[in-house]
């Protein structure tokens, strides 16, 4: 069966006028084209649909019965319509993006801010999460956008170039190190080193720093999130070596941040899409105003 919208509104038409010349003039088609169209709308359905007479056009009991349907078809059509031109014109939708933390609180309120003022009625979800869950979240789909640092590999995934952001040192307050005017990779592995658990691409690249420095802390403490980093430097427990992102969240936990001299990691940051999967409207609105060039 192949029944068409144009078919719909004809028979609609012609029910609610009762005269195939008042509904040519309502729908602006000729009386010839319109009886074409009623026509195959009654071979796809099987059956007459009207009594025709030389005086008047009545629907029969099987047009009664198609009449409300057609109706809803139609309502359906027009609404779905609309919702489809309110999402590709941002009048409604949704986003979700992965973020890293340093990110997520330093930087993309800001961003997100501005959206909000251009789009109010698009939900946005943020996922704050550690780096190597914003790249498996844009790859499996439940985020169309992720900000973090690049990783040594891509799979899956594009990566925009947003800044290059170096790691700082993290000491306690009143620490020894605090007033030398420049401190090194050296002065820092000195002593107890608060670090990322193992398993995090930030820990990975704070080992490999360490190992061509030829350069071992006495102790290291672990954990799996960078304000817990920040609050272990703070109490006293060691130094750190973190994101420059995170200087404003570590002085709020009470920490000292101090540039490093010489050899550091230095690392890009960028947004992560799913590879050969097109961006929603909504998505692509807020792309624009993280990389400004896109």
């Amino acid at each position: 069966m192949n029944v068409t919208v144009k078919q719909l509104r004809g028979f609609v038409a012609i029910a609610h006028t009762g005269s195939f010349a008042e509904a040519c003039e309502q729908l602006h088609v000729s009386q010839p084209a319109l009886s074409v169209s009623i026509r195959k709308l009654e071979e796809a359905t099987g059956g007459l649909l009207f009594y025709r007479s030389t005086r008047s056009v009545a629907l029969t009991p099987e047009g009664r019965e198609f009449l409300p349907v057609a109706k809803r078809l139609l309502g359906d059509w027009s609404e779905g319509l609309e919702d489809l031109r309110q999402l590709f014109t941002l009048q409604r939708g949704k986003i979700s993006v992965a973020a890293m933390p340093s990110y997520a609180s330093n930087c993309l309120p800001s961003v997100l801010a501005e959206y909000g003022q251009h789009f109010p009625n698009i939900a946005v979800t943020v996922l704050d999460v550690v780096m190597e869950e914003v790249i498996e979240s844009v790859q499996s789909g439940r985020a169309e956008l992720g900000i973090t640092f690049r990783p040594d590999m891509l799979d899956g995934v594009d990566f925009q170039p947003l800044f290059s952001d170096r790691f700082i040192a993290v000491l306690p307050p009143q620490h020894r190190l605090i007033e030398k005017p420049q401190l090194r990779l050296k002065d820092l592995l000195s002593g107890t080193l608060v670090a990322l658990n193992r398993g995090s691409s930030t820990r990975q690249w704070t080992d490999e720093l360490i190992v061509k420095a030829r350069l071992q802390p006495p102790q290291i403490f672990e954990a799996y999130q960078l304000t817990t980093v920040g609050a272990m430097v703070a109490a006293g427990l060691g130094v750190g070596l973190v994101p420059a992102l995170c200087a404003g969240q570590m002085s709020g936990l009470g920490a000292v941040c101090r540039p490093i001299s010489g050899p550091s990691i230095e690392r890009e940051v960028g947004v992560f899409t799913r590879r050969r999967h097109a961006l929603s409207s909504a998505a692509q609105a807020l792309l624009k105003l993280l990389v400004p060039l896109y």
